[in-house]
């Protein structure tokens, strides 16, 4: 039953993907943006899609079962001010991509600065922290189709099997093929999700009976710090502000800015995303504090597997099958998106821009396909050995991406900065960042912050202070 289903469920994607095909033109503007004609419907469910990754699914019910109902409200408000970061970013990058027919990210840094090497930077960073967070795809399909079909689907075979159905989709199809898959994704994930809750609670004796076991049993799930004291008052800020500047910088988020039809798109969504979100945010952290009560003891990356635990030893087979088919749906709405977002800047802003500026359109389209599956195989092979938790491996990567938020902000809204000024700001982050990493800098220069705290604003302090230097010296020419 569980292997129709999900079999049924991939061909079904398969078939959307193939209208999006049919429908689409060999241009990078109908490839890599669906041709800037979404409406507010489609652009809204991408949005979405786009954003409920295995992150959403395993990762929030591994930490979840890690910390408690704390990380609820962190995720929570988090979402809420990731709205702002849409308004902040979207609306601007929106006009000036129409204006000046920008598909990649780093087309809009090129235009305002014209200088290669932070060009270069931008998108080198952007494409360094997304592929981490691609990993995560198929390493939750990996994990949930193992756990659900009782290691029938062995880990990586799993992966496997996700990523060439999604793969072959995006290959047709492009970004017209990801906006119509995930429509049908993002409702999807939101109806099984509330489902599988609903389930889960009843098999425990219902919400009620289900927390008062774990309040007894585990106090610390309860409390504002969560369990181990995670989250202090410092770390609940540092989150705050990690969602804040990184989401609408993962490239499939900020490219998603290029394709509405009209400006009214993004502002209609900022409204929704966080009522939508912080509503199903809670199913997935549940599921995992209630996972306490049926699977203690489980240590680390263990814990991501909570979900596909639970639903197997409290759900009917066919739940669990339908579950299996909205974690899928998470996964491949993110993974899609990310592909082509990576595709698009690996094919316009390094290869085309430095290797071959007179490859024509259906040139550039044809490079982006080929790069479309070198990726996903580089995605899959990090997931053959995962390398952390998902909570751990998705704090890193938006962390990364958070030390572009200055550059992008100034662009934007500081006529006067420089460029030098922003490759400084990105250099010193990303030092920042690996040192943190390493532990080379202690953990107390945080001051009890995230790290991203301390970085985000040494790296603003760079950025300002190497602009004005450079106006001083009389050395900075004025941007157009």
């Amino acid at each position: 039953m569980s292997f129709v289903i999900v079999f049924a469920y991939l061909a079904f994607m398969v078939g959307v993907g193939i209208v999006g095909f049919r429908s689409s033109r060999a241009t990078p503007d109908d490839f890599f943006l669906a041709g800037r004609a979404v409406g507010p419907l489609v652009f809204f469910f991408t949005l979405i899609a786009t954003n409920f990754s295995a992150f959403f699914f395993l990762g929030f019910a591994g930490a979840g079962y890690r910390i408690g109902y704390s990380y609820y409200g962190i995720m929570s408000f988090g979402t809420a001010l990731v709205s702002v970061g849409f308004l902040l970013i979207g609306y601007k990058a929106w006009k000036l991509g129409t204006e000046h027919g920008f598909i990649t990210p780093s087309e809009l840094i090129d235009h305002r600065f014209r200088n290669a090497p932070l060009t270069l930077l931008y998108a080198g960073v952007m494409v360094l922290f997304t592929i981490p967070y691609l990993a995560i795809q198929p390493i939750g399909a990996g994990y949930l189709l193992s756990e659900l079909t009782g290691g029938a689907v062995p880990y990586f075979g799993g992966a496997v099997l996700l990523t060439l159905c999604m793969v072959f989709y995006v290959f047709l199809g492009g970004m017209r093929s990801v906006a119509l898959t995930d429509v049908v994704q993002g409702m999807l994930m939101l109806a099984l999700m509330v489902l599988s809750v609903a389930f889960i609670a009843s098999a425990l004796g219902g919400f009620a009976t289900a927390n008062q076991r774990v309040l007894a049993e585990y106090p610390e799930l309860f409390s504002r710090a969560g369990g181990d004291g995670y989250f202090t008052g410092r770390r609940w800020f540092s989150f705050m502000l990690l969602f804040l500047v990184s989401v609408p910088l993962f490239p499939q988020v900020f490219m998603r800015f290029f394709i509405p039809r009209k400006v009214p798109s993004i502002t209609r969504a900022a409204v929704l995303y966080p009522l939508v979100t912080a509503t199903l945010f809670l199913g997935p952290v549940v599921i995992g504090v209630f996972g306490r009560l049926t699977f203690p003891g489980l240590q680390g990356s263990e814990s991501d597997q909570i979900l596909p635990m639970m639903l197997a030893a409290h759900a009917p087979a066919w739940l669990g099958a339908l579950v299996i088919v909205g974690a899928l749906a998470a996964f491949m709405s993110t993974m899609d998106s990310q592909l082509l977002a990576l595709s698009s800047i690996i094919t316009r802003d390094l290869y085309v821009k430095h290797r071959d500026p007179k490859l024509n359109l259906a040139g550039q389209v044809r490079f982006g396909r080929v790069i479309v599956v070198v990726l996903a195989v580089i995605g899959l092979a990090v997931a053959f050995r995962p390398p952390d938790t998902i909570f751990d491996i998705a704090t890193e990567a938006f962390t990364g991406l958070a030390v572009l938020f200055p550059t992008t902000i100034a662009a934007l809204y500081w006529r006067g900065t420089s460029a030098a000024g922003c490759v400084a700001s990105i250099l010193v982050g990303q030092v920042l960042l690996i040192g943190y990493h390493y532990q080379w800098i202690p953990e107390r220069l945080a001051f009890g912050f995230l790290p991203l705290v301390p970085i985000l604003v040494t790296s603003t302090v760079v950025l300002v202070v190497v602009t004005k230097l450079q106006r001083s010296s009389g050395t900075m020419s004025v941007e157009p």
